[in-house]
């Protein structure tokens, strides 16, 4: 039989017209064009400008754990981006919550990831430090893309920002699945969420964002153990040093190393230990699992040496880039001189020309353009061009850094 423990239990909090969050949940910094056939709701027009947005493409070309990997079968962030919302259905759908507001959330969340994932994003984080003395982390650059980067064309064919409502936007950024907490909460207030300054600094604003946040850690935790056996990170004394301390922490049997029977065993106990009034959680047993789970992964996976080997490189790249950028500032000057740089660096000056006329006002130079999104960049002021190589390299896939590099370095 069954076990219907907590089906429905949060029906009565889920994110809709019923909700006292509602008004707020649904807030959109500027009205949206409507059409008079629109048969969506709110999130679920979220969900398809995200999906349709060019920052979602590249994430099939972006790093999960293994950076520019050869192997078709590895996991990269588009995969993991799935895993997330797949998980967040089943878990949303069960409890009664918004399945729609937690789609919208899980496709959203990592956007904005620079190449060669948590590495890049920690190089990226030196450079914005030292040059602008801000802070770059992948869940705030999420959002940043998602406000203030992509576009889609309207009905007159006008580039416009996505203008995604504040229930996604807020599980976006407060999405970080890197923390141990015991129990999840969503906070009651709909605060600014440019004022938040660091991963973690506040709840979710809704239980769907809650559950996005777990779901992103429940989901790449045994997918990266595949991962790594598939390219022989782990030995098979590895593997048996997994199953031995997972039986002596946690006491739970291990079947088998498979990422789905893990993914299903962790969906299942949430399921049956959550409920509204002490929030989001796993029973001690699978709590005290997926913490030893973390604790051998970052052992013996991502401070592998093969990985550490791979920074290296990737630092050299991503920095190689921003160098090479930085150099051609020039106040006004800063379109003639890149453009006589077209000949020597084709692919890069061409693209970031083309970056700089989108976002920065030069678009007036360009009077006929169907730009229309919010313009980023003044070109007099150095710190908005550190700003635009920043946004311009972190939006790009690891194949096409590593094709930049190459640029940069051939003659």
């Amino acid at each position: 039989m069954v076990n219907k423990k907590n089906r429905d239990s949060f029906i009565k909090v889920r994110m809709d017209e019923r909700n006292p969050k509602w008004p707020s949940a649904i807030k959109r910094q500027e009205p949206l064009y409507e059409r008079k056939n629109e048969i969506r709701s709110y999130f679920m027009r979220d969900f398809n400008r995200i999906l349709h947005c060019t920052a979602y493409r590249r994430l099939k070309h972006k790093t999960q754990v293994f950076f520019a990997a050869r192997n078709d079968h590895i996991c990269t962030r588009i995969e993991h981006v799935t895993h997330v919302a797949s998980i967040s259905y089943t878990i949303a759908q069960y409890l009664g919550l918004n399945t729609e507001l937690t789609n919208a959330i899980a496709i959203g969340h990592d956007i904005g990831h620079a190449p060669f994932g948590h590495a890049g994003e920690t190089f990226l984080k030196k450079i914005v430090k030292k040059n602008i003395g801000e802070t770059f982390w992948h869940e705030k650059n999420s959002l940043r893309f998602l406000d203030k980067i992509e576009t889609l064309a309207d009905t007159n064919n006008n580039q416009l920002n996505l203008n995604l409502t504040y229930a996604v936007r807020d599980g976006v950024i407060l999405h970080c699945g890197e923390v141990n907490e015991t129990v999840i909460l969503p906070r009651k207030s709909p605060d600014n969420l440019n004022h938040i300054f660091e991963p973690n600094q506040l709840s979710p604003y809704t239980w769907e964002g809650c559950i996005v946040k777990i779901a992103d850690k429940i989901s790449y935790l045994g997918r990266d153990i595949e991962d790594a056996v598939r390219l022989r990170i782990l030995s098979q004394g590895k593997l048996r040093e997994l199953k031995k301390i997972l039986n002596e922490i946690a006491n739970i049997e291990i079947r088998k190393l498979n990422n789905t029977v893990l993914m299903h065993d962790f969906i299942c106990d949430l399921c049956h230990s959550s409920d509204p009034i002490e929030g989001i959680k796993f029973s001690k047993k699978y709590l005290n699992f997926i913490q030893s789970l973390t604790i051998y992964n970052y052992t013996n996976i991502y401070n592998h040496p093969r990985l550490q080997r791979y920074k290296i490189y990737a630092s050299l790249v991503i920095n190689t880039i921003n160098n090479t950028l930085e150099g051609f500032f020039g106040g006004k000057e800063t379109l003639k001189i890149l453009d006589k740089q077209k000949n020597i660096y084709p692919v890069l000056i061409n693209a970031f020309i083309n970056w700089l006329q989108k976002y920065s006002d030069t678009r007036d130079l360009f009077p006929n353009s169907n730009f229309k999104n919010k313009i980023l960049y003044k070109m007099h002021d150095k710190n908005n061009y550190l700003q635009a190589i920043i946004d311009f390299i972190s939006c790009m896939t690891d194949q096409y850094a590593i094709r930049v590099y190459n640029e940069l370095t051939s003659f």
